[in-house]
């Protein structure tokens, strides 16, 4: 009795602070909003006995991603007037988008009810004797090994594509030259002055 409770509030919770990121008009509250969500639905997770997906959901989405696109959003300069202007002009757009989405769900819910494939209540999601960690390691290592490398490659590749993107060479900014460092000789490497006492080295 005392889960199906907690499962009704985190449910209800997750899809309200779900509605709350799209609703919000402060990009801000919107992201403080989407942390709420996560920490809803790892609770989700936690009743579902998947705890190491629970602590992957609040260690990687909240600890990392959320708080960096709260940081991006307080350090941008974004100009909420004009966010407000061209909201009217997005709305058929964005209303007809939001039909499709309740149709689906709908769809997805009547296949679900004709199925009746709802699992007995308290069902174990993992194998006996085998943890919720070890049960995730032998899908992923052992049945879905060449998926899991491939995700890896792929997010390798957008690392590496990132940083081409967006490095910038600047004429002005000083830059460490090794090869440049290790050629030079004790002439061009020290340079003597003769400093006179109270004058400095000046320019």
């Amino acid at each position: 009795m005392l889960q199906v409770i907690a499962f009704w509030i985190l449910a209800s919770v997750t899809v309200l602070s779900a509605f709350f990121v799209v609703a919000a008009r402060n990009p801000v509250r919107s992201v403080l909003w989407l942390i709420l969500a996560f920490f809803s639905a790892a609770g989700l997770f936690v009743l579902l006995g998947a705890e190491f997906l629970a602590m992957l959901l609040i260690v990687v989405y909240v600890g990392a991603v959320a708080v960096l696109f709260l940081f991006v959003v307080m350090m941008l300069d974004v100009d909420f007037t004009e966010l407000k202007q061209g909201f009217l002009s997005d709305l058929p757009f964005g209303a007809l988008v939001a039909i499709v989405l309740v149709a689906e769900l709908i769809i997805v819910g009547q296949s679900w009810t004709q199925a009746n494939v709802v699992a007995p209540a308290g069902a174990s999601t993992t194998p006996e004797g085998v943890s919720n960690v070890e049960a995730l390691g032998m899908l992923l290592y052992d049945d879905y090994a060449y998926f899991f490398q491939a995700a890896g490659l792929v997010l390798l590749v957008a690392m590496i594509g990132a940083i081409v993107l967006t490095l910038r060479h600047k004429p002005h900014v000083k830059r460490q030259n090794i090869a440049e460092q290790v050629g030079r000789d004790r002439k061009t490497a020290v340079t003597m002055h003769d400093v006179k006492s109270g004058e400095g080295l000046g320019e």
